[in-house]
């Protein structure tokens, strides 16, 4: 018969398998890899506008789709992942991590076919984001029309 662990054994064993990190470190490779994603971004719009002489808001329509073409890429070579495991939220809070959150259950289960795979498995991480920030602009719209409508705005 097999003995149970204790409950300071057990804890043991949680502290010994649970990784350990650095806020420090995790937050300096946030700031610098969030920091490099601007600045690569400013480095697009700088050409957009300068060599290219496109408007202000087209320049800023190219740095958006350049940045989400990159993380596609990144993702589809398999260098996201370990970038972004380097970078943490550094990489997953921007508009790089939200192409990343779409494309990578496309990828992975693109083997299944355009429509069960790709077409089904696309949102699945993406899916609740775009959803709750619908209905939440939705819900905000809904109160301001109301409070515009009894004056108070």
């Amino acid at each position: 018969m097999k003995k149970e662990p204790t409950t300071q054994e057990y804890a043991d064993q949680v502290k010994k398998m649970t990784p350990r990190f650095s806020s420090f470190r995790n937050c300096w490779h946030a700031f610098v890899s969030g920091g490099a994603i601007c600045v690569l971004g400013e480095i697009i719009h700088q050409i957009a506008v300068g060599q290219f002489r496109m408007s202000q808001e087209n320049a800023l329509i190219t740095v958006s789709v350049s940045l989400i073409l990159l993380s596609v890429v990144l993702t589809g070579f398999q260098w996201f992942a370990p970038l972004a495991k380097w970078c943490g939220a550094g990489t997953l809070v921007p508009i790089t991590g939200f192409a990343n959150s779409v494309a990578s259950p496309a990828i992975e289960y693109q083997s299944e076919g355009q429509v069960f795979g790709i077409g089904v498995k696309i949102f699945t991480i993406a899916g609740p984001v775009i959803l709750y920030g619908i209905f939440s602009s939705w819900v905000v719209g809904f109160i301001y029309w109301l409070c515009k409508c009894a004056g108070w705005l």
